[in-house]
């Protein structure tokens, strides 16, 4: 069975960084305001980037990666902006 990182952009502007298994049953409980404490706050505005996995393991680990990038990161990855995104990476160092 597959396994899906996800973000959402929030109403906000805030990038939510997300673990599932099934992304149609998450997408709907984000959007009904069951999904969690975050985006029952702010409703989620759209579901911006997904990666899928062969396991819940490397699906895991990808998120905790992500949950520790910068908002720009995110953005940068959701809009296919890899140049940006590799200079985002190495202006960390």
């Amino acid at each position: 069975m597959p396994w899906y990182v996800y973000l959402l952009r929030l109403d906000g502007g805030q990038i939510y960084v997300g673990l599932t298994s099934d992304l149609e049953r998450r997408r709907y409980e984000h959007r009904s305001g069951n999904g969690c404490a975050t985006t029952a706050e702010s409703k989620c505005a759209e579901m911006i980037h997904v990666e899928e996995f062969k396991d819940r393991e490397g699906a895991s680990k990808r998120e905790r990666q992500l949950k520790r990038w910068s908002r720009a990161k995110k953005l940068a990855l959701a809009e296919g902006r890899m140049e940006q995104l590799h200079h985002l990476a190495k202006s960390r160092d």
